[in-house]
């Protein structure tokens, strides 16, 4: 697996970090690491000026590469049986998982101590024998890909050489990612052989494929089995379809793998994940898995209650920044995190803190994955003290440090309306861990004060008033 290993490293964080030089073009404003220098956009078609959203597939790949060891949820779970005969039981340690002893030295290894809350629940039956199939809801960091990984690797039978494992991702970095996991989980099984089935990754057409873990992307997976005939699918024992909302939202993917399903032995155990469980995506499991555990989580109710949120009347842009500068002046702050509704006023706003003196980051769409690693692992480390983002910050990324989030546009959805999903995420990235936190809302116009009394009333908690030119009020919240 030492190959396997160092494809997998050459995604680390620290590697991207330290490999990354980006340079601004005629269009795009630049980010440097050794100075913040932001210069206004010559916009294309008005880009920078529309709502700036995530992609869902980076998204969860930032999650996944960012990711300090595993959450530890507090999300209850409900589990729903349609097999009766599927084990309905809980573990507290690996050991009582009767696993093979190289692969419990390789999960050790990789710093797991005990069971997470999911993979307490979720590996008894991914590990029963009968194989039972399951569908599972997980959000990223809580040891859901440890799991399947898990028992991917407890499945092969190393006295066959040909492919038993196929787990399908939806982009090669995903992929890479869970290769990862398999790579690290699997140190000690020298006899078990893994293979990438992604892009770059060339077979020979006149040979069968022998590897027992294949982990790829649906199209390049199709090819090798069903184009190329170099494996015989009728033959796969354990089929994983991760990241299945991201799958959904990838042209084409969605029926790639309902294609791939319909050549699998009905009796091959079926593995399904997904972060969100809307109707488009149980439709999707409901055609992949037959008579499955299903594990959802519950859903969170984020606590505002140690967030104190403020909002300040403004006139116009200019305004809202005059308000960020008096508070500055007035409390000390760790550090923010500023929200805006497109690019181009990001990129304006980093312009003026950045020419004030302020030690500034911008995260926005625009800027690739191994970009805003770079830009979140310098605001990690304190290097920059303000964080100017859009919507694509993902929800999963927690940083410590931060004790005040602004919301320089208040979130709205397509139609203008309060957008109070978004607020809640916003705003839940200060208070984090246990710890008080500052939300302050700047408010220009009737219509954005209809938005913020909307969000007011959806939460039952009121926002107040703050009077940004008086010194001695800006002093009360820091209190």
């Amino acid at each position: 697996m030492t190959d396997w290993v160092k494809k997998a490293e050459d995604q680390e964080v620290t590697k991207l970090v330290d490999q990354l030089q980006i340079q601004s073009d005629e269009n795009a404003f630049a980010i440097r690491n050794n100075s913040s220098v932001y210069d206004l956009p010559a916009t294309k078609n008005d880009e920078e000026s529309e709502p700036d959203v995530a992609d869902p597939a980076e998204t969860s790949l930032l999650i996944k590469i960012l990711g300090k060891g595993l959450v530890n949820t507090k999300l209850s779970l409900d589990v729903q049986q349609k097999n009766p005969n599927s084990p309905l039981h809980s573990v507290k340690t690996f050991e009582a998982l009767n696993l093979k002893t190289e692969l419990l030295k390789g999960i050790y290894a990789m710093g797991f101590n005990t069971p997470s809350k999911i993979q307490e629940t979720a590996l008894p039956t991914l590990l029963a024998d009968p194989p039972q199939n399951m569908i599972a809801q997980s959000q990223s960091g809580t040891g859901k890909t440890a799991a399947f990984v898990l028992a991917m690797l407890s499945r092969v039978n190393v006295n066959l050489n040909h492919p038993q494992v196929l787990c399908l991702s939806p982009t090669y970095e995903l992929a890479i990612q869970t290769g990862e996991v398999a790579a690290r989980m699997g140190q000690y099984c020298p006899d078990i052989k893994l293979r990438f089935a992604v892009r770059g990754e060339e077979v020979d057409r006149n040979k069968k494929i022998t590897e027992h873990i294949l982990i790829g992307t649906p199209g390049k997976m199709l090819d090798w089995g069903y184009k190329f005939r170099l494996f015989d699918m009728k033959k796969i024992s354990v089929f994983v379809l991760d990241e299945a909302d991201v799958m959904i939202a990838t042209q084409g993917h969605h029926d790639q793998c309902i294609r791939i399903h319909k050549m699998l032995n009905p009796h091959c155990q079926m593995l399904f994940f997904s972060a969100t469980y809307d109707r488009e995506v149980m439709d999707f499991a409901q055609l992949i898995v037959t008579e499955p555990t299903i594990i959802r989580l519950n859903r969170e109710q984020e606590s505002l209650d140690n967030i104190k949120q403020y909002y300040v009347k403004c006139k116009n842009e200019d305004g809202k920044y005059n308000a960020i500068q008096n508070i500055y002046g007035c409390i000390s702050i760790g550090q923010a995190i500023i929200f805006c509704h497109t690019r181009r006023t990001a990129a304006w706003l980093a312009s003026k803190m950045t020419m004030d003196g302020h030690s500034v980051a911008v995260l926005s769409g625009d800027l690739t994955v191994d970009q805003r690693l770079s830009v979140l692992d310098r605001f990690r480390s304190g290097l920059e003290k303000v964080l100017i983002t859009t919507n694509v910050l993902s929800r999963g990324i927690d940083i410590e440090q931060v004790t005040i989030v602004v919301n320089f546009d208040l979130p709205v959805d397509i139609r203008g309306n309060a957008d109070c999903e978004t607020y809640l995420h916003r705003i839940g990235r200060t208070g984090r861990f246990g710890k008080s936190g500052i939300a302050i809302n700047l408010v220009s116009g009737e219509k954005c004060m209809a938005v913020c009394r909307a969000i007011e009333k959806h939460f039952k908690k009121d926002i107040q008033v703050l009077n940004t030119d008086s010194a001695d009020d800006i002093e009360k919240i820091g209190n």
